[in-house]
């Protein structure tokens, strides 16, 4: 319904803004001033009502800009001084015009000039704090994706790389296998790094380390009151906070059956609905998924959605394990020795010997027990110096890779063999089947049983095949 509204309406209107009011008439004489100009200068209404602006010019305030906006019928800014608080005030006159075309009224906006630069200020600190946080979020960032640098002379890894340098730049999902141990998150990483993503958020969940009942509110967040002790507000879940960035699904084999539906709906439609809620959420990211599991063989036992796994296998990278790149075995414990060396503040290296010892073994925890074994040979031979096959012999033995007085004694051949055994006999164990053993291992079936029936293992032998 239209409304014209009264004299009494304006002035009501006015007297509820922020800004200071200060209005004449076509004259220069001083119709109304609203309280905020009071509030703002100190100067009260029985002070100014129905005097001309240039009477009072110079006795309550200096600079005025009423006299301007009539000479020139232009809006015009000035600084004004309110001589009995000495304080500086911005002025903003705006005239106001009949119809025809004569200044009825002049409108002069005045707005406290201390807080104006304390507005300032505030919205100073506040961009330098915003930017302060978003060098210490990329910095973050760079922390978490780029942590360590990939070391390698394998013919294996150099593949596996020139499949990362080529895929990085796109958006296409990847799936990184291996054993546990092999690098698997330190090849997502090279994939973040080198896309266009690398500056936005990059997000690792750890599906087997969340437990399945929190597992679904964790990834796909939820809506308020969607269960007993729910955030009144809801909350986003780590798909939602990749958003514009990259995704990790780490040990994604062990996600349950029933979230894989929603994960299918994440990849096919890029979108979510949060635990309790119904609408739909966009979402822009990119998927990476890791696992130690033989996902085929999870399909054909009904533990993992054959959907799910063709839209997670775009594009494979298979991380070989540490026995099959023995020449990137000196490498690597070069480097874990220089960066311990440096982390505990010592001067130590790795004899030709000892890092002859290391390649030869075959390392059923892979990159992941290399490393813990250089660190715990740094720490615990404080006399510093040179790292020895005698160490690298007294490391293994006493983190119980290998077992017997027969491990610890003898020619280096023989010594191999006693480490050959224990793995070969664990492996067995392991994995509950000769077959299966060996293709854990690497070596044919008949290789194996061989090697079983040379070490005496009948025990072993009897897992069949």
């Amino acid at each position: 319904m239209d409304r014209t509204f009264s004299e009494p309406d304006f002035r009501e209107v006015c007297q509820n803004l922020y800004d200071g009011i200060h209005i004449t008439d076509g004259e220069g004489v001083i119709v109304f001033i609203n309280d905020a100009y009071t509030r703002t200068t100190g100067i009260r209404p029985e002070q100014v009502l129905g005097r001309r602006v240039s009477e009072i010019e110079g006795l309550l305030y200096k600079g005025s800009v009423t006299g301007q906006v009539l000479k020139t019928k232009k809006r015009v800014n000035s600084m004004a001084t309110i001589l009995e608080l000495g304080k500086e005030v911005l002025v903003t006159g705006t005239p106001v015009f009949d119809e025809a075309g004569n200044i009825k009224l002049v409108v002069t906006n005045t707005r406290d000039f201390p807080e104006l630069k304390r507005l300032e200020h505030q919205l100073h600190t506040l961009t330098e704090e915003r930017k302060k946080v978003h060098q210490e979020l990329a910095f973050l960032r760079r922390q978490q994706a780029g942590g360590r640098e990939l070391v390698y002379r394998s013919e294996a890894m150099e593949s596996v790389m020139e499949l990362v340098r080529t895929v990085a730049q796109t958006d296409v999902t990847v799936l990184i296998t291996g054993e546990s141990g092999t690098g698997k998150e330190l090849i997502a990483n090279e994939l973040y790094q080198g896309s266009a993503r690398r500056d936005k958020p990059f997000i690792k969940v750890n599906c087997a380390a969340i437990p399945a009942e929190l597992l679904e509110s964790e990834l796909f967040g939820y809506e308020e009151g969607a269960f007993t002790g729910a955030r009144r507000s809801g909350k986003a879940g780590m798909f939602e906070l990749a958003d514009t960035g990259m995704i990790l699904l780490d040990e994604i084999g062990d996600m349950p059956l029933t979230l894989q539906t929603k994960l299918l709906r994440v990849l096919q439609q890029r979108e979510l609905i949060r635990v309790g809620g119904s609408r739909p959420v966009k979402l822009d990211l990119r998927v990476v998924a890791a696992t130690n599991k033989n996902l085929r063989e999870e399909v054909r036992q009904g533990r993992f959605r054959e959907d799910l796994y063709y839209r997670l296998n775009v594009v494979p990278i298979e991380l070989k394990p540490l026995r099959e790149r023995q020449t990137d075995i000196p490498l690597l414990a070069e480097r874990f020795c220089r960066d311990f060396c440096k982390k505990y503040g010592r001067d130590m290296r790795i004899t030709p010997d000892g890092l002859q010892l290391l390649t030869e073994y075959p390392w059923p925890g892979n990159i992941r027990e290399l490393e813990n074994l250089i660190e715990r040979l740094i720490v615990t031979n404080g006399e510093g110096g040179a790292v020895t096959r005698g160490h690298v012999l007294a490391a293994l033995s006493s983190s119980g890779s290998f077992h017997g007085s027969s491990a610890a004694a003898g020619t280096l051949k023989q010594q191999v063999s006693a480490y050959e055994r224990e793995i070969v006999l664990q492996a067995v164990k392991r994995e509950g089947s000769i077959r299966r053993a060996a293709k854990a291992l690497g070596v044919d079936h008949s290789t194996l049983v061989k090697k079983l029936r040379q070490y005496g293992l009948a025990e072993a032998e009897q897992h069949g095949e």
